[in-house]
């Protein structure tokens, strides 16, 4: 078997590549998300090591959602007899293909059969979410809001657990986040956005320095649209514009 995948394709370490490419598995998985999702080649994996309590006939080698849910169950039932684990998160995000969680289980199961640790993780992603790739996309590609939920929200994670209260907060926690990223943007990249002072920051800009006096700011002009100038304590001018306005003289109606 020819295993021309790297690495740096596959998303795996070094060592999880050698090991993989050791156990002579039926089939290399060449998009490491999809391959591991529906279980079967995890069980393959767990085969090499415990052959009796993982027999592959009775594996599934479907993409439904079932599939996966039976295989993934069964997988389960047989690690607790030798007592062993897998973290729930990391397998659901593996089963609805977030990124990030089959190359996270890949790595967890080399360390649960081998004993050793990889020493290039960099820390385990828990949220499982597209940030990075929306970080390598131009601004004007990356995800909207409503995107952004379609994104980190599968159909498979709807359809396993249907319940409305659940995906509405699971909706309302990429939202929140989606949020948080775009304001974190915004103020390191304000030109991008084209940012325009608001109200409050237009009236700071043309508040009248407090160091004028009243009298200065009170006493008529000659001519109807005088200027005048006062000195902030700052010593710079500030310009003002007095503008009269003449209302019309109202005649009493006369009582008959």
């Amino acid at each position: 078997m020819s295993f021309a995948q790297t690495p740096r394709k596959t998303g795996l370490p070094r060592e999880a590549v050698k090991w993989l490419q050791s156990l002579d598995l039926s089939f290399y998985p060449k998009n490491v998300r999809r391959d591991f999702s529906n279980g079967y080649l995890v069980a393959e994996i767990f085969s090499r090591y415990y052959p009796q309590l993982f027999p592959l006939h009775s594996y599934d080698k479907g993409s439904s959602l079932s599939a996966k849910q039976r295989n993934w169950s069964q997988i389960e039932r047989s690690l607790q007899k030798q007592n062993l684990h897998l973290m729930k998160d990391v397998v659901d995000g593996t089963i609805h293909c977030k990124p990030g969680a089959a190359e996270l289980l890949v790595r967890e199961v080399y360390t649960v059969l081998t004993n050793r640790s990889i020493r290039d993780v960099q820390g385990p992603a828990s949220d499982f979410t597209d940030h990075e790739y929306q970080e390598l996309l131009p601004t004007l590609a990356r995800s909207t809001a409503s995107k952004a939920i379609k994104n980190n929200l599968r159909a498979t994670e709807i359809m396993a657990e249907p319940d409305i209260s659940t995906n509405q907060r699971k909706a309302e926690v990429i939202l929140r986040r989606h949020l948080e990223h775009k304001a974190a943007e915004r103020i390191l990249n304000p030109g991008r956005f084209k940012l325009r002072p608001n109200l409050d920051q237009l009236a700071a800009k043309n508040l009248v320095p407090a160091s004028c006096s009243d009298e200065s700011v009170d006493s008529p002009s000659s001519g109807d649209a005088a200027s005048k100038l006062c000195s902030s304590s700052s010593g710079a001018a500030v310009s003002f514009m007095e503008i009269k306005v003449h209302q019309p003289v109202r005649r009493s109606l006369a009582k008959y």
